[in-house]
């Protein structure tokens, strides 16, 4: 009989321990549920708009450094309009090598011809 009513009293404690926890839950979940959400949004919106600002930052950094890449491939393709790079008589030297007699001519180490 004891063990019966002991059986019987801890079932009954245990069911009214969970239905006590499970109304707090729901009500608790209710509420924070919304905040969460919103918090949530302005969070999202947040880091998209940190995003679109870090975006539009390295598109602008990219256009600068090809605006000054530009300016270098100018200046690169004007050097080489030097007659020292466009003229094929100069063999690679700065200034135009001199064209001497066929006894007094020299191995070029600049350039591996002689002349």
């Amino acid at each position: 009989m004891r063990f019966l009513f002991l059986f019987c009293f801890g079932i009954f404690f245990i069911l009214l321990s969970n239905e006590s926890l499970a109304q707090t839950s729901r009500e608790s979940e209710a509420n924070p549920a919304s905040s969460q959400s919103q918090i949530f949004q302005s969070k999202k919106k947040a880091s998209k708009k940190s995003y679109n600002k870090k975006n539009d930052q390295g598109i602008k950094e990219y256009e600068a450094l090809m605006k000054a890449n530009k300016k270098k491939y100018r200046k690169r393709e004007k050097g080489m309009k030097k007659p020292q790079y466009s003229d094929p008589s100069y063999f690679g030297h700065k200034k135009k090598p001199k064209k001497r007699p066929l006894k007094k001519r020299k191995f070029c180490e600049e350039c591996g011809i002689v002349h």
